[in-house]
């Protein structure tokens, strides 16, 4: 009789050895990525480019459009004497790389903290998992970078040393906004941020290293301007006010509520061309800028309405389009 160990076994009753090669299509490593999930598609040049998040750029060009036509219309560059159009080309290149760049710093540390994962709207880098967390944050880097050689050029030139340190304080804010431990565009601070930088910064800065002084077409132009980049944050905040309850971000939204938000957005909306007026009695073509209410006016109607996350996209470009027609409207009546 066969000891036990002589005994034919039933291969029926052995467990089978792990396919190397399954554990190769599983991604190495025991479970690995089931069958049938979906696999992520790559983020393409389209996905870059609306990470950079187009419908905003308007906040970077109408500030410094305002800020130049204001530098343009003092006394030293009535006759062109003295006049720095390469330094007005270089605060652009400074306002839009910030731009770019807080919207990808934006879309890195959102990712990162999870805050986007249950996100309304085009899908993000970052969380969607379309890109790799440190090659958004490189990117984003890399425009912050731009901004501070631009700056730095734009220093040199002007002689104003201690510019730097505003420069440095707008870079450490951008990326601040939302990053670090502590961001504080969680804890309803976003809109000072945007109102200070891409307002009054941006259009008095613009007018000082073109000029040497800020006049008062300027400061109204930077409050009138920084109120559009309120008004763009707030709408967009109100479209992800669930998602960010979820996610523990106390926008200013969350804290004040829907309608209220609502409500503080059209009054953000509306308030510059209450300021329009008195450029009204100062520039003979100025009030011709109240033809971008035809803009502005639907945008605020579809915010205090919308439904869905798809209407308050449209009143998202919408506001940026007020802000550009604003911005380079107003400019031209200034300047010519």
């Amino acid at each position: 009789m066969a000891s036990p160990k002589q005994q034919r076994i039933d291969p029926k009753t052995v467990a089978p050895k792990p396919s190397t090669n399954s554990a190769k299509k599983n991604g190495g490593r025991p479970g690995g990525r089931p069958p049938k999930a979906p696999k992520i598609a790559k983020a393409t040049a389209r996905d870059w480019i609306s990470g950079a998040r187009i419908q905003t750029l308007p906040l970077a060009f109408a500030p410094v459009a305002l800020g130049t036509a204001a530098a343009y219309i003092l006394p030293h560059a009535e006759d062109g004497a003295g006049w720095h159009w390469l330094r007005a080309l270089l605060c652009l290149v400074v306002a839009v790389s910030l731009q770019i760049g807080v919207n990808f710093a934006n879309d890195y540390s959102d990712g990162v903290r999870g805050t986007d994962k249950n996100r309304v709207g085009p899908r993000r880098l970052t969380a969607s998992g379309a890109a790799r967390p440190r090659t958004v944050i490189t990117v984003a880097f890399v425009w912050f970078g731009i901004a501070a050689v631009a700056g730095l050029i734009i220093v040199i030139r002007s002689g104003h040393w201690w510019l730097l340190a505003v420069g440095a304080l707008a870079i450490l804010s951008a990326y601040f906004y939302t990053g670090g431990k502590r961001p504080y565009g969680y804890l309803g601070l976003g809109e000072v941020f945007v109102f200070v930088f891409f307002g009054l910064v941006a259009t008095a800065g613009t007018t000082y290293v073109l000029a040497d002084t800020v006049n008062l077409e300027s400061w109204l132009a930077a409050v009138a301007v920084g109120l559009f980049a309120v008004a763009t944050l707030m709408v967009n905040n109100i479209r992800d006010i669930e998602q960010d309850k979820i996610a523990g971000k106390r926008t200013l939204a969350v804290m004040i509520g829907n309608m209220p938000s609502r409500i503080f957005y059209v009054v953000a909306m509306l308030v510059p061309f209450g300021i329009l007026g008195v450029y009204t009695l100062l520039f003979f073509n100025a009030y011709l800028v109240y033809f971008v209410l035809l803009v502005a006016l639907p945008a605020c109607v579809i915010v205090l309405t919308a439904k869905s996350a798809a209407e308050l996209i449209l009143a998202l470009r919408l506001t940026g389009l007020t802000a550009l027609l604003f911005g380079v409207g107003l400019a031209l009546a200034i300047a010519f």
